[in-house]
């Protein structure tokens, strides 16, 4: 059973997507917050939860700048966006800080559930929309000549990566094992000087690696 917390500040639409999520067999929606303060207050006591569904607008501290302290007081905790902002410089700043994946409030709760399931799966959900411009985004920028000292099969790995597969297909179209690929993405990770597969992915593209 994967645990989540929902930080929202619109309380119809919180319990909403609680009782959504709840409905799922193997998910239990077991907090939810309406701000940042309460949320890395409930961090410093209670269990961290696998995954946070996190508001940007909030009252108090945002979103954006919540996300930094909570992936630094629980690195293991995935945090995806789920906000009616979609503008670039929002949607830079989520990624950078570490989100793993960014969703718009006017997807359905089916979409939202899957990008969920998905984001624990090891995935980096996103709105289709904003995926296609976080990548116009990152290809604006020059590539610098650095490789971070990626090795043949780093790269291959990361290119993968970069096209949405997981580990355990990236592990079949390669012919490895999970725990091989798992091994190798530690070091792309080490290497490239993140903590999240969104973060080597947004770096790869940013800077031309593959």
């Amino acid at each position: 059973m994967k645990t989540l917390w929902i930080v929202e500040d619109h309380a119809a639409f919180r319990r909403t997507i609680v009782r959504v999520l709840n409905a799922e067999t193997d998910l239990q929606c077991s907090r939810d917050f309406d701000s940042c303060e309460k949320t890395l207050a409930a961090l410093a006591g209670d269990p961290s939860p696998d995954l946070i569904l996190l508001d940007v607008g909030l009252p108090g501290m945002s979103g954006l700048d919540g996300i930094r302290l909570i992936k630094q007081r629980s690195p293991k905790t995935l945090v995806v966006i789920l906000t009616v902002f979609d503008d670039d410089e929002k949607v830079f700043q989520a990624i950078c800080a570490g989100a793993a994946g960014y969703l718009l409030k006017t997807s359905s709760a089916a979409d939202i559930t899957q990008a969920v399931h998905e984001a624990l799966a090891g995935g980096s959900p996103m709105n289709p929309r904003i995926a296609r411009r976080v990548l116009e985004m990152f290809s604006k920028f020059a590539p610098k000549q650095s490789d971070y000292g990626l090795s043949d099969r780093e790269k291959e790995i990361l290119q993968l990566m970069t096209t949405g597969l997981i580990k355990k297909e990236i592990a079949d179209r390669l012919t490895l094992s999970v725990h091989t690929v798992d091994t190798y993405l530690r070091r792309i990770y080490e290497k490239l000087e993140v903590n999240t597969r969104t973060g080597a992915v947004a770096k790869a593209l940013k800077e031309g690696l593959v």
